[in-house]
C-alpha cells in the first residue's frame, strides 16, 4: 500500500467550495481502497497576498515541493504569481488539456476525444517586458529548439498512447512569425519523423481556432505553444460543451501540477452552485499521473471511476445550477462518490 501527500491549494473565488469537493473525493478514495492520501492545505492566491503580501509565500512552495502532486483550485488576480511561477520554478514544461464530449451539455459536438498539448515554459509568459517609452511596452517572447522538442516529443508520445486516431497536428504561426514559430514548427517536423505510425499535419493558429468550431471531432492531438494553448484549450472545451468540464494537467519529469481550466468565478463565489467537474477530473488526471509514474494500478482504477460516475451523471441529466441543473456543488459531488462507491 502507498500513502501519497497531495498538497492541496484552497485559492479564491469559488476555488474554496472546490478545493472542499477535491478534499472529500480523495479522502472517500482512500477510506474505500487501496490508495492512501495524505491532504495538505495550501495558502496561495489573493487572500494570502492580502495577508502576507505574497501570492505563494515561502512556506507553501516548499510544502509542495515535498509532495507527491499538488492539486489547485483555481486564484484569482494573483493566477500569474502562483501557477506561472510553479510552473517555473518546477520545470512543468507540459500543460496537458484533455477535451471531451460529456452528455446532455451544449456542445457543438457529441464525439469530440482531444488533447490540446501546450509548451509551458517559454513564449510571452516569461514576463519580459519593458517600457521602450512612456506611451511603448515591449513584450519578449521566447522560443528554444529544446523547449519545441521536448513538447513535441510528450505529444507524440501521448498520441501513441491514445487508442484515437492517431494525429498529431502543430499548430502555429509561422507565415508571420517566421523564426520563431518556424523553429517550433521545423522541430516538431524533425521529431515526427520519429513516429512514423501517426498522421502529421501543421495548422496556423487562426485556422485552428475556425476548424476547432467547424470540425472538432476531427482533432487528436494539438501540439502549440503556450499563449496559442492557453487560449486554443479555453475554446475547445467551451465548444465541448462547457469550461466547467475542463481538467488541466502541468506535468514535469518528476512533479505535477493539477487544476481546472478556468479561472475563480467571484460572481458564483459563496453560492454552492459551481460544477466541480473540473476539480474532480483534475483528480482523475493526478491519480493516473500518481499510478503510471510509481507502476501503481489501484489509483488508475480509482481514476476511471471518478469520469465514469459523473457521465453517469450528466446521462440522467443531473447537472449543477451553472449549467441548468438543479444540484449544488456538494450535491453533485456526494452524487459522484456514491456512483463510485
Amino acid at each position: 500500500m502507498v500513502k501519497y501527500t497531495i498538497s492541496l491549494v484552497s485559492g479564491d473565488g469559488i476555488g474554496p467550495e472546490l478545493a472542499d469537493a477535491a478534499n472529500l473525493l480523495l479522502e472517500t478514495i482512500s477510506s474505500h481502497s487501496k490508495s492512501k492520501f495524505d491532504i495538505i492545505r495550501i495558502d496561495a492566491g489573493d487572500g494570502t497576498r492580502a495577508k502576507s503580501g505574497k501570492a505563494l509565500p515561502d512556506h507553501s512552495l516548499d510544502a509542495i515541493k515535498q509532495s507527491d502532486a499538488c492539486l489547485k483550485a483555481p486564484v484569482g488576480e494573483s493566477a500569474a504569481d502562483v501557477v506561472l511561477v510553479l510552473r517555473q520554478t518546477m520545470d512543468l514544461f507540459a500543460n496537458v488539456r484533455p477535451i471531451k464530449s460529456f452528455p446532455n451539455l451544449e456542445g457543438l459536438s457529441d464525439t469530440i476525444d482531444m488533447v490540446i498539448v501546450r509548451e509551458n515554459t517559454e513564449d510571452l509568459y516569461l514576463g519580459w517586458e519593458f517600457e521602450a517609452d512612456e506611451n511603448t511596452i515591449i513584450s519578449l517572447r521566447r522560443t528554444s529548439e529544446r523547449a519545441s522538442r521536448r513538447i513535441a516529443e510528450y505529444a507524440f508520445r501521448l498520441c501513441n498512447q491514445r487508442n484515437n486516431k492517431k494525429r498529431v497536428v502543430a499548430v502555429h504561426k509561422a507565415n508571420v512569425l517566421r523564426r520563431a514559430d518556424g523553429l517550433f514548427a521545423s522541430t516538431c517536423r524533425i521529431v515526427s519523423k520519429d513516429f512514423p505510425n501517426i498522421e502529421f499535419t501543421e495548422q496556423y493558429v487562426d485556422a485552428c481556432a475556425m476548424n476547432l468550431i467547424r470540425n472538432p471531432e476531427d482533432y487528436d492531438v494539438i501540439v502549440t505553444t503556450n499563449m496559442f494553448g492557453d487560449i486554443l484549450s479555453d475554446e475547445a472545451i467551451q465548444v465541448a460543451g462547457s469550461i466547467g468540464m475542463g481538467p488541466t494537467c502541468n506535468i514535469g519529469d518528476d512533479f505535477a501540477l493539477f487544476e481546472p481550466v478556468h479561472g475563480a468565478a467571484f460572481d458564483l463565489a459563496g453560492k454552492n452552485s459551481a460544477n466541480p467537474s473540473s476539480i474532480l477530473l483534475s483528480c482523475k488526471l493526478m491519480l493516473e499521473w500518481l499510478g503510471e509514474k510509481n507502476s501503481d494500478t489501484i489509483p488508475v482504477r480509482e481514476a476511471q471511476k471518478i469520469e465514469r460516475a459523473i457521465r453517469k451523471l450528466l446521462k440522467r441529466n443531473k447537472k449543477t445550477i451553472d449549467i441548468g441543473g438543479k444540484l449544488s456543488t456538494s450535491e453533485f459531488t456526494d452524487s459522484v462518490i456514491r456512483e463510485m462507491y
